[in-house]
Protein backbone atom coordinates (compact mmCIF):
# COMPACT_ATOMS: atom_id res chain seq x y z
CA UNK A 1 0.00 0.00 0.00
CA UNK A 2 2.81 2.36 1.03
CA UNK A 3 4.37 1.73 -2.75
CA UNK A 4 0.92 2.61 -4.20
CA UNK A 5 0.45 5.75 -2.05
CA UNK A 6 4.07 6.93 -3.39
CA UNK A 7 4.00 6.34 -6.76
CA UNK A 8 0.62 8.13 -6.63
CA UNK A 9 2.82 10.89 -5.03
CA UNK A 10 4.94 11.12 -7.80
CA UNK A 11 2.72 10.73 -10.20
CA UNK A 12 0.90 14.06 -8.53
CA UNK A 13 4.17 15.42 -8.97
CA UNK A 14 4.72 14.79 -12.39
CA UNK A 15 1.20 16.13 -13.34
CA UNK A 16 1.74 19.38 -11.22
CA UNK A 17 5.43 20.05 -12.75
CA UNK A 18 3.72 20.00 -16.31
CA UNK A 19 0.94 22.35 -14.91
CA UNK A 20 3.52 24.40 -13.56
CA UNK A 21 5.04 24.45 -17.45
CA UNK A 22 2.33 26.25 -19.19
CA UNK A 23 0.03 28.62 -18.25
CA UNK A 24 -3.96 27.77 -18.37
CA UNK A 25 -6.75 30.48 -18.49
CA UNK A 26 -9.52 28.03 -19.19
CA UNK A 27 -11.05 29.25 -15.59
CA UNK A 28 -10.09 33.08 -16.11
CA UNK A 29 -13.13 35.36 -16.72
CA UNK A 30 -13.28 37.80 -19.20
CA UNK A 31 -10.81 40.48 -18.22
CA UNK A 32 -9.37 38.47 -15.42
CA UNK A 33 -6.09 38.44 -17.15
CA UNK A 34 -5.94 42.29 -18.05
CA UNK A 35 -4.20 43.38 -15.33
CA UNK A 36 -1.38 45.27 -16.90
CA UNK A 37 -1.14 48.72 -15.55
CA UNK A 38 -0.65 51.50 -18.61
CA UNK A 39 2.64 52.08 -19.73
CA UNK A 40 4.17 49.24 -17.31
CA UNK A 41 7.32 47.41 -18.81
CA UNK A 42 7.44 44.08 -20.05
CA UNK A 43 9.10 40.98 -18.54
CA UNK A 44 12.86 41.09 -19.99
CA UNK A 45 14.60 37.93 -20.36
CA UNK A 46 17.87 36.87 -18.91
CA UNK A 47 17.15 39.59 -15.75
CA UNK A 48 17.12 38.41 -12.21
CA UNK A 49 13.31 36.07 -11.76
CA UNK A 50 12.06 34.45 -8.90
CA UNK A 51 9.18 32.08 -8.48
CA UNK A 52 6.83 31.77 -5.17
CA UNK A 53 4.37 28.96 -4.17
CA UNK A 54 1.51 30.55 -2.69
CA UNK A 55 -1.53 28.66 -0.96
CA UNK A 56 -4.50 31.07 -2.68
CA UNK A 57 -4.86 32.82 -5.76
CA UNK A 58 -6.64 36.03 -4.29
CA UNK A 59 -9.77 37.82 -4.74
CA UNK A 60 -9.29 41.47 -5.73
CA UNK A 61 -6.23 44.22 -6.44
CA UNK A 62 -8.11 47.05 -4.67
CA UNK A 63 -6.03 48.56 -1.89
CA UNK A 64 -9.53 49.21 -0.10
CA UNK A 65 -11.39 46.08 -0.11
CA UNK A 66 -8.31 43.25 -0.28
CA UNK A 67 -8.38 41.31 2.90
CA UNK A 68 -6.19 38.16 2.06
CA UNK A 69 -3.05 37.53 1.77
CA UNK A 70 -2.42 36.90 -2.11
CA UNK A 71 -4.51 40.22 -2.53
CA UNK A 72 -2.79 42.07 -0.06
CA UNK A 73 0.79 40.99 -1.60
CA UNK A 74 -0.47 42.28 -5.36
CA UNK A 75 -1.53 45.25 -3.42
CA UNK A 76 1.79 46.03 -1.91
CA UNK A 77 3.58 45.11 -4.41
CA UNK A 78 2.16 48.08 -7.01
CA UNK A 79 1.46 50.37 -4.70
CA UNK A 80 3.18 52.86 -1.98
CA UNK A 81 1.74 54.35 0.98
CA UNK A 82 2.67 57.30 2.73
CA UNK A 83 4.92 55.95 5.36
CA UNK A 84 6.36 52.14 6.71
CA UNK A 85 8.38 50.58 9.19
CA UNK A 86 11.76 50.66 9.56
CA UNK A 87 13.79 47.10 9.60
CA UNK A 88 16.19 45.44 12.19
CA UNK A 89 18.05 42.35 12.78
CA UNK A 90 16.34 39.51 14.92
CA UNK A 91 16.50 36.14 15.32
CA UNK A 92 19.24 35.66 12.86
CA UNK A 93 17.14 37.36 10.02
CA UNK A 94 15.20 40.78 9.13
CA UNK A 95 12.33 41.93 10.25
CA UNK A 96 10.52 45.18 10.22
CA UNK A 97 11.05 47.31 13.33
CA UNK A 98 7.61 48.42 14.44
CA UNK A 99 8.62 51.16 16.50
CA UNK A 100 9.97 53.07 13.29
CA UNK A 101 8.13 54.86 11.32
CA UNK A 102 10.33 55.95 7.59
CA UNK A 103 9.39 58.12 4.92
CA UNK A 104 7.52 56.59 1.78
CA UNK A 105 5.38 58.91 -0.51
CA UNK A 106 5.59 61.33 2.49
CA UNK A 107 9.39 62.59 2.93
CA UNK A 108 8.84 64.27 5.96
CA UNK A 109 5.94 65.75 8.63
CA UNK A 110 4.95 67.79 11.48
CA UNK A 111 3.05 66.98 14.25
CA UNK A 112 1.12 69.74 16.23
CA UNK A 113 1.33 70.03 20.07
CA UNK A 114 -1.99 68.79 20.71
CA UNK A 115 -0.80 65.74 17.99
CA UNK A 116 -4.70 66.70 16.30
CA UNK A 117 -3.06 67.55 13.07
CA UNK A 118 -0.41 65.57 10.73
CA UNK A 119 1.31 67.74 7.78
CA UNK A 120 2.76 65.37 5.04
CA UNK A 121 5.16 67.00 2.30
CA UNK A 122 5.26 64.67 -0.22
CA UNK A 123 8.05 62.86 -2.12
CA UNK A 124 9.50 65.61 -5.38
CA UNK A 125 9.82 62.88 -7.74
CA UNK A 126 7.28 60.54 -6.92
CA UNK A 127 5.38 58.86 -10.14
CA UNK A 128 2.57 56.47 -10.81
CA UNK A 129 3.15 53.77 -13.04
CA UNK A 130 1.26 55.68 -15.66
CA UNK A 131 3.59 58.79 -15.27
CA UNK A 132 1.05 60.84 -13.58
CA UNK A 133 2.72 62.02 -10.61
CA UNK A 134 2.23 61.80 -7.20
CA UNK A 135 0.37 64.83 -5.90
CA UNK A 136 -1.45 65.78 -2.57
CA UNK A 137 -4.54 65.22 -4.56
CA UNK A 138 -3.88 62.00 -5.00
CA UNK A 139 -3.94 61.28 -1.28
CA UNK A 140 -6.76 63.04 -0.59
CA UNK A 141 -8.87 60.99 -3.39
CA UNK A 142 -7.64 57.77 -1.99
CA UNK A 143 -8.22 58.44 1.40
CA UNK A 144 -11.74 59.11 0.64
CA UNK A 145 -12.19 56.48 -1.39
CA UNK A 146 -11.11 54.07 1.10
CA UNK A 147 -13.85 55.85 3.72
CA UNK A 148 -16.19 55.25 1.42
CA UNK A 149 -15.52 51.57 1.07
CA UNK A 150 -16.87 48.19 2.28
CA UNK A 151 -14.17 46.74 4.10
CA UNK A 152 -11.31 49.48 4.61
CA UNK A 153 -14.00 51.95 5.90
CA UNK A 154 -13.71 50.35 9.64
CA UNK A 155 -10.45 50.73 9.35
CA UNK A 156 -10.32 55.02 8.48
CA UNK A 157 -12.81 55.12 11.06
CA UNK A 158 -10.18 53.76 13.74
CA UNK A 159 -7.92 56.09 12.29
CA UNK A 160 -9.68 58.94 13.61
CA UNK A 161 -9.20 61.15 10.28
CA UNK A 162 -11.65 64.14 10.60
CA UNK A 163 -11.07 65.89 8.03
CA UNK A 164 -8.11 65.81 5.09
CA UNK A 165 -7.01 69.40 3.40
CA UNK A 166 -4.98 69.81 0.26
CA UNK A 167 -3.01 72.64 1.14
CA UNK A 168 -0.27 72.47 -2.18
CA UNK A 169 0.28 69.88 -4.68
CA UNK A 170 3.01 68.59 -2.61
CA UNK A 171 1.21 69.43 0.83
CA UNK A 172 -1.53 67.33 2.87
CA UNK A 173 -2.74 68.28 5.95
CA UNK A 174 -4.79 65.16 7.99
CA UNK A 175 -6.75 66.58 11.02
CA UNK A 176 -7.87 63.73 13.52
CA UNK A 177 -11.07 64.15 15.91
CA UNK A 178 -8.79 62.92 19.20
CA UNK A 179 -5.06 61.68 19.73
CA UNK A 180 -4.24 58.39 18.09
CA UNK A 181 -1.48 56.89 18.79
CA UNK A 182 -1.23 54.17 16.21
CA UNK A 183 -2.36 56.22 13.88
CA UNK A 184 1.45 56.62 12.12
CA UNK A 185 1.37 53.07 12.02
CA UNK A 186 -2.03 52.62 10.54
CA UNK A 187 -1.41 55.13 7.48
CA UNK A 188 1.38 52.59 6.62
CA UNK A 189 -0.97 49.83 6.16
CA UNK A 190 -1.54 48.62 2.52
CA UNK A 191 -5.15 49.57 2.68
CA UNK A 192 -4.01 53.15 2.64
CA UNK A 193 -2.33 53.16 -0.12
CA UNK A 194 -2.40 56.09 -2.32
CA UNK A 195 -3.82 55.42 -5.93
CA UNK A 196 -3.52 57.48 -9.38
CA UNK A 197 -6.61 59.84 -9.32
CA UNK A 198 -5.86 61.30 -12.68
CA UNK A 199 -6.29 57.29 -13.86
CA UNK A 200 -8.89 56.30 -11.66
CA UNK A 201 -11.15 59.07 -12.84
CA UNK A 202 -10.54 58.42 -16.33
CA UNK A 203 -11.42 54.26 -15.50
CA UNK A 204 -13.55 54.20 -12.86
CA UNK A 205 -14.02 53.40 -9.54
CA UNK A 206 -14.17 49.70 -10.44
CA UNK A 207 -11.27 49.77 -12.36
CA UNK A 208 -8.61 48.39 -9.86
CA UNK A 209 -10.51 45.55 -9.15
CA UNK A 210 -8.36 43.81 -11.92
CA UNK A 211 -6.08 46.15 -12.55
CA UNK A 212 -3.31 48.29 -10.71
CA UNK A 213 -3.29 51.98 -10.34
CA UNK A 214 -0.18 52.70 -7.95
CA UNK A 215 3.01 53.71 -7.84
CA UNK A 216 4.96 50.69 -6.74
CA UNK A 217 7.92 48.86 -8.00
CA UNK A 218 6.27 46.28 -9.51
CA UNK A 219 3.54 46.16 -12.25
CA UNK A 220 0.82 43.14 -12.45
CA UNK A 221 1.63 41.46 -16.09
CA UNK A 222 -1.03 39.18 -15.37
CA UNK A 223 -3.30 37.56 -12.52
CA UNK A 224 -5.13 34.45 -12.79
CA UNK A 225 -6.65 33.50 -9.21
CA UNK A 226 -6.61 29.71 -10.44
CA UNK A 227 -3.16 29.49 -11.05
CA UNK A 228 -0.37 32.30 -11.41
CA UNK A 229 0.33 35.94 -11.20
CA UNK A 230 3.26 37.43 -12.78
CA UNK A 231 4.82 41.07 -11.77
CA UNK A 232 7.48 42.62 -13.72
CA UNK A 233 10.17 45.08 -12.20
CA UNK A 234 8.50 49.07 -12.49
CA UNK A 235 11.86 50.34 -14.10
CA UNK A 236 10.64 54.03 -13.58
CA UNK A 237 10.67 53.51 -9.66
CA UNK A 238 10.52 56.66 -7.84
CA UNK A 239 12.73 55.01 -5.60
CA UNK A 240 14.90 52.87 -8.04
CA UNK A 241 14.29 49.97 -10.19
CA UNK A 242 13.54 46.95 -8.31
CA UNK A 243 16.27 44.13 -8.49
CA UNK A 244 14.29 41.35 -9.39
CA UNK A 245 12.73 41.74 -13.05
CA UNK A 246 9.88 39.42 -12.34
CA UNK A 247 8.25 37.77 -10.05
CA UNK A 248 5.67 34.78 -10.34
CA UNK A 249 2.92 34.00 -7.79
CA UNK A 250 2.21 29.94 -8.55
CA UNK A 251 -1.11 29.38 -6.81
CA UNK A 252 -1.06 25.80 -5.04
CA UNK A 253 -3.64 24.89 -2.38
CA UNK A 254 -2.04 21.17 -1.34
CA UNK A 255 0.84 22.53 0.95
CA UNK A 256 2.54 19.21 0.13
CA UNK A 257 3.02 20.38 -3.39
CA UNK A 258 4.42 23.52 -1.92
CA UNK A 259 7.07 21.55 0.24
CA UNK A 260 7.55 19.31 -3.25
CA UNK A 261 8.55 21.74 -5.33
CA UNK A 262 10.69 23.98 -2.80
CA UNK A 263 12.65 20.84 -1.91
CA UNK A 264 13.34 20.12 -5.69
CA UNK A 265 14.43 24.06 -6.69
CA UNK A 266 11.21 24.78 -9.06
CA UNK A 267 10.07 27.31 -6.96
CA UNK A 268 12.74 30.28 -5.26
CA UNK A 269 10.19 30.02 -1.85
CA UNK A 270 6.89 28.45 -0.86
CA UNK A 271 5.08 30.14 2.04
CA UNK A 272 2.58 28.42 4.23
CA UNK A 273 4.96 25.58 5.33
CA UNK A 274 3.33 22.84 7.60
CA UNK A 275 5.29 22.57 10.65
CA UNK A 276 5.78 19.07 10.43
CA UNK A 277 7.74 19.70 7.25
CA UNK A 278 10.41 22.34 8.12
CA UNK A 279 12.44 19.92 9.72
CA UNK A 280 13.16 17.82 6.68
CA UNK A 281 13.48 20.98 4.33
CA UNK A 282 16.30 22.45 7.58
CA UNK A 283 18.12 19.08 6.19
CA UNK A 284 18.40 20.03 2.47
CA UNK A 285 21.65 22.27 2.12
CA UNK A 286 20.49 24.04 -0.10
CA UNK A 287 17.29 25.54 1.08
CA UNK A 288 16.72 28.30 4.02
CA UNK A 289 13.82 28.04 6.59
CA UNK A 290 12.65 31.52 8.15
CA UNK A 291 10.60 30.59 11.10
CA UNK A 292 9.95 33.66 12.84
CA UNK A 293 8.03 34.41 15.67
CA UNK A 294 4.88 36.04 14.81
CA UNK A 295 1.56 37.87 16.17
CA UNK A 296 -0.58 35.19 14.52
CA UNK A 297 -2.31 33.75 17.26
CA UNK A 298 -4.58 30.88 17.82
CA UNK A 299 -7.83 30.70 20.21
CA UNK A 300 -10.36 28.81 21.56
CA UNK A 301 -13.10 31.02 22.02
CA UNK A 302 -16.46 30.34 24.79
CA UNK A 303 -19.25 31.82 24.04
CA UNK A 304 -19.66 34.32 27.17
CA UNK A 305 -23.83 34.96 26.56
CA UNK A 306 -24.04 30.84 26.42
CA UNK A 307 -24.57 28.32 29.04
CA UNK A 308 -22.40 27.40 30.65
CA UNK A 309 -19.88 29.68 29.32
CA UNK A 310 -21.47 32.51 31.41
CA UNK A 311 -20.22 31.09 33.94
CA UNK A 312 -16.24 32.25 34.86
CA UNK A 313 -15.45 29.21 36.64
CA UNK A 314 -16.43 27.00 33.87
CA UNK A 315 -14.26 28.82 31.69
CA UNK A 316 -11.64 28.49 33.62
CA UNK A 317 -12.05 24.99 34.22
CA UNK A 318 -11.40 23.83 30.30
CA UNK A 319 -8.42 26.53 30.55
CA UNK A 320 -6.88 24.10 33.30
CA UNK A 321 -7.85 21.10 30.94
CA UNK A 322 -5.81 21.98 27.56
CA UNK A 323 -2.72 19.89 26.96
CA UNK A 324 -0.44 22.86 26.09
CA UNK A 325 2.66 20.75 25.82
CA UNK A 326 0.95 18.60 23.30
CA UNK A 327 -0.50 20.51 21.26
CA UNK A 328 2.91 22.86 20.65
CA UNK A 329 5.68 19.93 20.41
CA UNK A 330 2.87 17.16 18.75
CA UNK A 331 0.95 19.05 16.76
CA UNK A 332 3.03 22.19 16.33
CA UNK A 333 6.34 20.47 16.07
CA UNK A 334 7.62 23.35 18.25
CA UNK A 335 7.31 26.16 15.43
CA UNK A 336 4.77 27.68 17.93
CA UNK A 337 4.77 28.51 21.75
CA UNK A 338 2.50 28.89 24.12
CA UNK A 339 -0.03 31.96 24.26
CA UNK A 340 0.03 33.61 27.90
CA UNK A 341 -1.73 36.93 26.96
CA UNK A 342 -4.81 37.81 24.45
CA UNK A 343 -2.27 39.81 22.90
CA UNK A 344 1.11 37.84 21.14
CA UNK A 345 3.89 38.33 23.02
CA UNK A 346 5.79 40.39 20.62
CA UNK A 347 3.53 43.10 20.82
CA UNK A 348 4.80 46.14 22.58
CA UNK A 349 2.67 46.34 25.59
CA UNK A 350 2.12 42.73 25.97
CA UNK A 351 1.55 41.74 29.83
CA UNK A 352 1.37 37.60 31.20
CA UNK A 353 -0.41 39.66 34.10
CA UNK A 354 -2.90 36.64 35.21
CA UNK A 355 -1.36 33.55 33.29
CA UNK A 356 -1.91 30.92 36.06
CA UNK A 357 -3.00 27.93 33.92
CA UNK A 358 -0.99 24.75 33.09
CA UNK A 359 -2.86 21.37 32.59
CA UNK A 360 -4.29 20.25 35.50
CA UNK A 361 -7.44 18.35 35.47
CA UNK A 362 -8.04 18.02 39.29
CA UNK A 363 -7.92 21.60 39.50
CA UNK A 364 -10.30 21.27 36.59
CA UNK A 365 -12.51 19.35 37.96
CA UNK A 366 -12.73 21.28 40.72
CA UNK A 367 -13.66 24.63 39.50
CA UNK A 368 -16.41 22.24 37.67
CA UNK A 369 -17.50 21.60 40.98
CA UNK A 370 -17.49 25.00 42.06
CA UNK A 371 -19.11 26.03 39.27
CA UNK A 372 -22.25 23.41 40.35
CA UNK A 373 -21.15 21.71 36.94
CA UNK A 374 -19.51 18.53 38.78
CA UNK A 375 -21.30 16.14 36.71
CA UNK A 376 -19.65 17.93 33.84
CA UNK A 377 -22.13 19.17 30.97
CA UNK A 378 -21.86 18.47 26.80
CA UNK A 379 -21.21 21.38 24.08
CA UNK A 380 -20.51 21.87 20.54
CA UNK A 381 -17.66 23.49 18.94
CA UNK A 382 -17.67 24.35 15.86
CA UNK A 383 -14.39 23.62 13.35
CA UNK A 384 -13.73 25.71 10.45
CA UNK A 385 -12.40 23.58 7.70
CA UNK A 386 -9.13 23.98 6.08
CA UNK A 387 -6.21 23.83 9.10
CA UNK A 388 -5.03 20.80 9.85
CA UNK A 389 -3.59 21.60 12.93
CA UNK A 390 -6.72 22.79 14.14
CA UNK A 391 -8.69 19.46 13.96
CA UNK A 392 -5.39 17.61 15.67
CA UNK A 393 -6.04 20.20 18.43
CA UNK A 394 -9.74 19.66 18.67
CA UNK A 395 -9.39 16.00 19.01
CA UNK A 396 -6.77 15.98 21.90
CA UNK A 397 -8.79 19.09 23.94
CA UNK A 398 -12.08 16.60 23.15
CA UNK A 399 -10.20 13.59 24.93
CA UNK A 400 -8.78 15.54 27.49
CA UNK A 401 -12.12 17.75 28.32
CA UNK A 402 -13.99 13.84 28.86
CA UNK A 403 -11.61 13.23 31.47
CA UNK A 404 -13.10 15.91 33.67
CA UNK A 405 -16.83 14.82 32.34
CA UNK A 406 -17.20 17.27 29.67
CA UNK A 407 -18.12 16.20 26.17
CA UNK A 408 -16.91 18.22 23.47
CA UNK A 409 -18.91 17.56 19.83
CA UNK A 410 -17.00 18.81 16.88
CA UNK A 411 -18.88 19.99 14.15
CA UNK A 412 -16.44 20.51 10.89
CA UNK A 413 -18.42 22.94 8.36
CA UNK A 414 -16.71 24.81 4.69
CA UNK A 415 -14.31 27.51 5.71
CA UNK A 416 -17.20 29.90 3.98
CA UNK A 417 -19.77 29.07 6.27
CA UNK A 418 -17.85 28.83 9.59
CA UNK A 419 -17.10 32.82 8.39
CA UNK A 420 -20.32 33.80 7.79
CA UNK A 421 -21.83 31.73 11.29
CA UNK A 422 -18.76 33.28 12.90
CA UNK A 423 -20.05 36.94 11.98
CA UNK A 424 -23.42 36.07 13.43
CA UNK A 425 -22.06 35.70 16.77
CA UNK A 426 -24.07 32.79 18.58
CA UNK A 427 -21.65 29.90 18.36
CA UNK A 428 -20.80 28.16 21.38
CA UNK A 429 -17.30 27.50 20.67
CA UNK A 430 -14.66 28.12 18.03
CA UNK A 431 -11.30 27.91 17.10
CA UNK A 432 -10.06 30.76 15.22
CA UNK A 433 -6.49 32.64 14.48
CA UNK A 434 -5.91 36.17 14.43
CA UNK A 435 -3.03 38.53 13.20
CA UNK A 436 -2.54 42.26 13.92
CA UNK A 437 -1.06 44.02 11.30
CA UNK A 438 -0.83 47.40 13.74
CA UNK A 439 1.25 45.78 16.28
CA UNK A 440 -0.54 47.33 19.07
CA UNK A 441 -2.48 46.01 21.97
CA UNK A 442 -5.26 48.72 21.16
CA UNK A 443 -5.62 47.57 17.58
CA UNK A 444 -5.49 43.67 18.76
CA UNK A 445 -8.04 43.98 21.82
CA UNK A 446 -10.17 47.04 20.10
CA UNK A 447 -11.37 44.11 17.46
CA UNK A 448 -10.88 41.21 18.82
CA UNK A 449 -12.23 41.87 23.03
CA UNK A 450 -13.82 44.98 23.29
CA UNK A 451 -17.01 44.89 23.84
CA UNK A 452 -18.06 46.92 20.67
CA UNK A 453 -15.12 45.27 18.75
CA UNK A 454 -16.48 44.09 14.80
CA UNK A 455 -14.25 41.02 15.75
CA UNK A 456 -15.61 39.93 19.24
CA UNK A 457 -17.54 37.30 17.99
CA UNK A 458 -17.89 35.50 21.25
CA UNK A 459 -19.60 38.53 22.77
CA UNK A 460 -17.10 38.98 25.67
CA UNK A 461 -18.27 42.26 27.59
CA UNK A 462 -16.33 43.46 30.74
CA UNK A 463 -17.15 47.21 31.58
CA UNK A 464 -13.52 47.37 33.44
CA UNK A 465 -12.04 46.26 30.01
CA UNK A 466 -13.54 48.49 27.59
CA UNK A 467 -12.82 51.43 30.11
CA UNK A 468 -9.08 50.82 30.31
CA UNK A 469 -9.13 50.22 26.83
CA UNK A 470 -10.83 53.76 25.94
CA UNK A 471 -8.72 55.38 28.53
CA UNK A 472 -5.48 53.78 27.04
CA UNK A 473 -6.60 54.93 23.32
CA UNK A 474 -6.66 58.75 24.63
CA UNK A 475 -3.42 58.37 26.62
CA UNK A 476 0.03 60.03 24.80
CA UNK A 477 2.03 58.65 26.95
CA UNK A 478 3.33 54.93 26.74
CA UNK A 479 4.38 54.06 29.70
CA UNK A 480 0.79 54.66 31.02
CA UNK A 481 -0.48 53.68 28.36
CA UNK A 482 1.10 50.28 28.59
CA UNK A 483 0.42 50.21 31.98
CA UNK A 484 -3.85 50.50 31.34
CA UNK A 485 -2.88 47.49 28.78
CA UNK A 486 -1.70 45.42 31.06
CA UNK A 487 -4.48 45.97 33.73
CA UNK A 488 -7.30 45.07 30.90
CA UNK A 489 -5.04 41.77 29.54
CA UNK A 490 -4.77 40.63 33.08
CA UNK A 491 -8.68 41.32 33.77
CA UNK A 492 -9.37 39.22 30.43
CA UNK A 493 -6.81 36.41 30.98
CA UNK A 494 -8.68 36.05 34.69
CA UNK A 495 -12.14 36.08 33.00
CA UNK A 496 -10.89 33.16 30.67
CA UNK A 497 -13.48 34.03 27.09
CA UNK A 498 -10.94 32.40 25.72
CA UNK A 499 -8.84 29.53 26.20
CA UNK A 500 -5.24 30.59 24.53
CA UNK A 501 -3.43 27.87 22.60
CA UNK A 502 -0.05 29.19 20.63
CA UNK A 503 1.38 31.72 18.89
CA UNK A 504 2.35 31.17 15.41
CA UNK A 505 5.95 30.75 13.68
CA UNK A 506 5.36 32.53 10.60
CA UNK A 507 7.31 29.85 7.97
CA UNK A 508 9.21 30.63 4.84
CA UNK A 509 10.67 28.26 2.40
CA UNK A 510 13.98 29.75 0.19
CA UNK A 511 16.33 28.96 -1.86
CA UNK A 512 19.93 29.87 -0.21
CA UNK A 513 20.49 32.25 -3.33
CA UNK A 514 17.47 34.67 -2.57
CA UNK A 515 18.33 37.51 -0.53
CA UNK A 516 16.79 40.33 1.33
CA UNK A 517 13.24 38.81 2.69
CA UNK A 518 11.93 41.05 5.46
CA UNK A 519 9.48 39.45 7.92
CA UNK A 520 6.59 42.17 8.58
CA UNK A 521 4.28 41.45 11.13
CA UNK A 522 1.41 41.55 8.50
CA UNK A 523 3.08 38.47 6.77
CA UNK A 524 3.31 40.09 3.37
CA UNK A 525 6.82 39.45 1.41
CA UNK A 526 7.93 42.78 -0.11
CA UNK A 527 9.08 42.09 -2.96
CA UNK A 528 11.46 45.49 -3.66
CA UNK A 529 14.31 44.52 -1.66
CA UNK A 530 14.49 40.97 -2.80
CA UNK A 531 17.62 39.88 -4.82
CA UNK A 532 18.48 36.38 -6.10
CA UNK A 533 22.39 35.29 -6.56
CA UNK A 534 24.19 32.51 -8.35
Amino acid sequence: MKNKQWLASVAAGVLLLAAIGCSSNANQKPGDQAATTPNAPSAQSGGQTITIAYSEGGTTMDPAEASDLTSDTLVVAAYDQLVTYGVKNADGGQVANTDEIKPMLAKSWTVSDDNLTYTFTLQDNAKFQSGNPVTADSVAYSLDRLSKSKSGSFLYQLSGIKTVTVKDPKTIVIQLDKPNHMFMQMIGLYNFSILDDKLMKEKGNDYVTNHAAGSGPFSIEKWDPATEAVLVANKSYWQGAPKLDKVTLKFMKEASNRVMLLGKGDVDMAIEIPAKDVADLKKNDKIAVNSNASNRILYFALNTNVKPFDNQKVRQALAYAVPYDQLIHDVMYDQAKQMKSAVASNTPGYSDAGYVYKHDLEKAKQLLKEAGYEKGFSFDLTLGSGFQDWEDDAVLMQAEFAKIGVTMNIQKVARAQFLQMQKERNLTAYISKWTSFVNDPSYHLGFLLYGKGTSNYGNYKNAKVDELWEQANNEKDKAKRDALYKQAQEIITTDSPWLYLYEYNRIVGLNKNVKGYVYYPDEIIRFYPISKGQ
